[in-house]
């Protein structure tokens, strides 16, 4: 194959894949603007609901892992041209969405009593429990959301949820203004207006998302015949086989992320206020990928679908090569402007925490260079795991990424972070290399999966 054989897929790939980003971006603007909203009230402000977060983001790594199992299925179906099986995966992937919405909103409830014995700072556990309640019961909109998404995904119908994420940001935006510093007759919560914000924003997101869903002719006839008696067993065990994997997949991922934070803040209040700038504007780039390994996903599984796996090799390696390019421009972006982004964030007119913000600014600039290296690696992983949810290959990845992350990564994290000089800069390091070896095997998989598929079919 050509060069130019893959590139020919790009317009179609982006066609594909610029709503899922966009929409995608919206989850992760939603939590930049939490931040620097909250960042304008202190370093200490900030670490709390980085703090609060990382047990948020943990609990939605499960869920949305989870609800990725839909879109396989459903792109198999519209590939087949099968309306009782697509109808099939929505009803039950919704039925399982609610109740592990719920289910995820009890377990973070009763999890945050662990904060206390973290080794966090006390005035940041002090702040950010509060928070992590409201924030905790927004799981229970988002991830019926993720099931109504990821099956419009599925039906290469990704404008919608990209729609309902901006208005989403929107109402976020004001009412984080309006609740956090009080403005006009509201009083001021601070972090715990920037909660209210993201509680209601998420309703609303589920909310334009069934609405435009039911309107639009094409989901009529997955709509009808919904009833608690035809949910089967066997269907809720078919997309469990699939979504609980993909579910530990991406918790094993975001549990490093989040370790970093928590690892982060045993250093010290500024290490842990500079992990979450660098985080944020980090996910924020990952996005792109993410949006790419879902078009990746909705793609092959079309392919698989229609039994074409020749055609399913050259769009995979056109969604690889896309979004190699795309993680290299970000990694030159962060290289030139590392000392610039992190100002965002902070108050430099506040002069009682100049010396502080200083320091947080310092940290996170050297932590964006680390970050710089690993969009590549963390592009590649998101992709080709993309690709294999498409071919319904969800057990031997969970188990890559489990090793990847967690008995390369974080032993790293920990050595450079605590036994060496390097402290915070050691502990992106060592997501470095878990992201790398990831990106490695997991396309190591790929390839013998595909060679496989293409020798049976001839």
């Amino acid at each position: 194959m050509t060069l130019a054989t893959y590139i020919k897929e790009f317009s179609y790939n982006l066609r594909l894949a610029y709503p899922i980003i966009l929409g995608m971006i919206g989850h992760t603007v939603v939590g930049i603007v939490d931040n620097v909203m909250v960042g304008k009230l202190g370093p200490t402000e900030l670490a709390a609901v980085s703090l609060a977060n990382s047990f948020i983001f943990v609990a939605m790594s499960l869920g949305i892992g989870f609800s990725t199992a839909i879109t396989p299925l459903a792109a198999e179906a519209d590939g087949e041209q099968n309306i009782q099986k697509g109808r099939s995966v929505f009803h039950h992937g919704l039925y399982l969405c609610s109740f592990l919405g719920f289910f995820l909103f009890v377990l973070v409830f009763f999890a945050k009593q662990l904060i206390v014995f973290m080794g966090q700072p006390d005035n940041v556990v002090e702040l950010s429990q509060p928070y992590l309640d409201i924030v905790a019961f927004s799981l229970v909109p988002l991830i019926l959301f993720q099931g109504y998404k990821q099956f419009a995904d599925g039906m290469s119908e990704t404008k919608y949820s990209m729609w309902a994420t901006i208005l989403g940001n929107v109402v976020n935006v004001v009412l984080n203004y309006i609740f956090i510093y009080g403005i006009w007759i509201f009083p001021e919560l601070g972090i715990v207006g920037a909660a209210i914000g993201t509680i209601v924003s998420r309703f609303v997101m589920l909310g334009y998302m069934h609405y435009k869903m039911k309107k639009n002719v094409k989901f009529h006839p997955f709509f009808e015949g919904f009833s608690f008696k035809n949910i089967q067993r066997e269907i809720n065990l078919k997309i469990i086989r699939l979504g609980a994997p993909s579910s530990m997949q991406m918790f094993f991922e975001v549990g490093l992320f989040t370790a970093a934070v928590w690892l982060s803040g045993r250093l010290g209040i500024a290490y842990q206020a500079a992990n979450q700038i660098a985080l944020s504007l980090a996910s924020f780039t990952f996005m792109f990928a993410m949006g790419l390994s879902v078009a990746a996903t909705i793609r092959i599984g079309n392919q698989k679908g229609l039994g074409d796996y020749k055609k399913m090799k050259i769009v995979a390696f056109s969604i690889f090569l896309l979004a190699i390019l795309l993680e290299i421009f970000f990694a030159l972006f962060f290289v030139l402007f590392r000392e610039q982004m992190p100002v965002l964030f902070v108050d430099m007119d506040n002069t009682a925490d100049l010396a502080a913000n200083m320091e947080v600014i310092t940290i996170a600039a050297q932590l964006l260079l680390i970050a710089a290296v690993f969009q590549i690696s963390d592009g590649i992983q998101a992709v080709v795991l993309g690709a294999l949810r498409g071919l319904q290959d969800a057990k031997v990845p969970m188990y890559i990424t489990f090793v990847a992350y967690w008995v390369v990564g974080f032993p790293v994290s920990i050595y450079l972070g605590f036994y060496t000089g390097l402290k915070a800069v050691g502990i992106w390091i060592g997501l470095l290399a878990g992201l790398t070896m990831a990106a490695l095997f997991l396309y190591i998989r790929f390839i013998r999966l595909t060679k496989r598929l293409i020798l049976e079919k001839h």
